[in-house]
């Protein structure tokens, strides 16, 4: 698999990687982004704060091809909520990725993103199955020990399940009832939706790079999302992406 680039949007999603490379690790800063080079549990990983929305996103994928000769791009966040069959506290594992926002009719058909003759943009099947078997082990077996049983109660996290499917992204933030209630109605088959997964999934498309794209689920993407999503990721999203990333990791290694 070589080099793993692992990406994330909110520091608080990479912070207990970066305390697992040790102080081996290296720091390079290109374009306003720290890049950490070093190796969790065996396996080599450039880790980066992305940050936010899909330019973002693209730029840092970008870098870690271009620049780190990443081999694999993981990508670990939150979402929320499209699909009925979601829940907060479970996770989603890409499928394929879209962009809900691109729309450059006439010209292109909706959501294609014009002269790449495609609006969905699929991850390594591979890469995702093995993120969709680390995610099941962790919800299992060893989520109970890293957040208290009343912590996940109090979001109504109770049998957390893995999914895998389409997720989609755009630059804006959705929470709104009415805004989720669009989505769900234009792409029934949308799990989740965040800000910055397909735009990842593009740029490794056109370098033939593998990408692996996963969401924990921190709200309904309703009116009550961005309480929940600032809440969520400091009480328990935080253990998730660690907790997925460190057994994949260990896994490939």
């Amino acid at each position: 698999m070589g080099r793993i680039g692992i990406m994330a949007a909110l520091h608080d999603e990479i912070s207990s990687l970066l305390e697992a490379m040790g102080p081996d690790a290296s720091r390079t800063r290109i374009g306003r982004r720290d890049y950490y080079t070093g190796a969790i549990h065996g396996r080599e990983v450039v880790v980066v704060l992305a940050r936010v929305g899909k330019v973002a996103a693209a730029a840092t994928a970008v870098t870690l091809i271009r620049e780190f000769d990443v081999r694999t791009v993981v990508f670990a966040g939150l979402a929320g909520a499209v699909s009925d069959q979601v829940a907060v506290g479970d996770v989603v594992v890409a499928t394929s990725l879209l962009q809900h926002d691109l729309d450059a009719s006439p010209l292109f058909p909706c959501y294609e993103v014009p002269l790449l003759d495609r609006s969905r943009f699929d991850t390594d099947p591979s890469t995702s199955q093995a993120l969709s078997r680390c995610a099941q082990e962790y919800l299992t077996g060893i989520l109970p020990r890293h957040v208290p049983a009343g912590t996940l109660a109090a979001f109504g996290v109770a049998l957390p399940r893995v999914h895998r499917g389409v997720i989609i992204s755009g630059d804006r933030f959705v929470g709104c009832g009415l805004a989720v209630r669009k989505l769900r109605d234009e792409l029934p088959d949308a799990l989740c939706v965040e800000m910055e997964g397909a735009a990842v999934a593009q740029v490794c498309y056109e370098y033939d790079v593998p990408c692996a794209v996963f969401r924990t689920i921190s709200d309904r993407a309703d009116d009550g999302a961005s309480i929940s999503f600032s809440d969520f990721l400091s009480r328990v999203a935080r253990y998730y992406s660690a907790g997925i990333l460190e057994r994949f990791l260990t896994a490939q290694a």
